[in-house]
């Protein structure tokens, strides 16, 4: 087994050599068994994938099937069992926001910064001109119980992208919100990656979601997860979720699903 994960408190920055992406190569992991004796549970089982410099991959699969240890395997919170891991550094965005209750909007998204040495005035000083473009302007001094749904979500992306990896892991990112919501933060987040272009793998349930962001769709098996199917997306941006290639895409996801 070679294993090699790049640091992840380097500080945040980016260069073109970031840019080459994330490369797993027969990538295999298994959970420590719950209770004495018990056997190990088989999450991830020879995984092969390659995405490319700031390419937006869309992970699919069964719930439980071993997405979320993939993105904790990427930004080496786990170490694989065997197999090859290369990545640039890589952030984890979980499925709550986890914003902090006593910070506002602006503390919150500003605390990459600080954790990696700024002081808080220099860190609220970076992170300030860029809530006009999240949507969020005038909701600096908000905690996030005065925030909605998508709001949060945003203050949480805001927070990934100001840690300066350039391999960002979206770990189903809308999947709390309500149907409307979800859709708007979709668009949003399409719009939000056009401009500060990275490397994105992107955990869904949802194959139309995975169709309007991703350049590739990796459907996963059941665990333990192996690549059941790749789906190419060659679609201009903006998409819609009506667009006919799309609907037709998503059938074919959920054919390789088994849905």
């Amino acid at each position: 087994m070679t294993t090699r994960l790049e640091a992840s408190d380097r500080e945040p920055r980016t260069t073109a050599e970031d840019h080459r992406g994330v490369e797993l190569d027969d990538v295999r992991f298994a959970h420590p068994g719950r209770g004495r004796g018990a056997a190990p549970v088989s999450a991830v089982d020879g995984v092969s994938l390659s995405v490319s410099g700031c390419e937006i991959v869309a992970l699919v699969g069964p719930s439980g099937c071993g997405k979320t240890t993939l993105l904790e395997l990427v930004c080496g919170l786990l170490t694989p069992d065997a197999g090859t891991l290369t990545s640039a550094p890589a952030v984890l965005m979980p499925q709550r926001d986890l914003l902090l209750p006593w910070l506002d909007a602006l503390d919150n998204a500003a605390l990459a910064l600080r954790i990696h040495g700024a002081g808080r005035e220099a860190a609220r000083d970076a992170a300030s001109p860029l809530f006009a473009a999240f949507g969020l302007d005038g909701f600096e001094r908000a905690r996030p119980y005065e925030l909605s749904g998508g709001m949060r979500q945003r203050v949480a992306f805001l927070r990934t992208l100001l840690s300066g990896k350039p391999v960002l892991c979206l770990d189903e990112p809308f999947g709390a919100l309500d149907a409307l919501t979800r859709a708007e933060m979709r668009d949003w987040l399409g719009a939000a990656l056009a401009r500060e272009p990275r490397t994105t793998l992107l955990v869904t349930h949802d194959v139309e979601e995975a169709a309007v962001l991703a350049d590739r769709i990796v459907v996963l098996t059941p665990r333990p997860a192996r690549v059941a199917a790749v789906l190419e997306v060659p679609l201009p941006r903006p998409r819609r979720g009506t667009d006919a290639a799309i609907v037709a895409l998503r059938e074919r996801a959920l054919q390789a699903l088994g849905a």
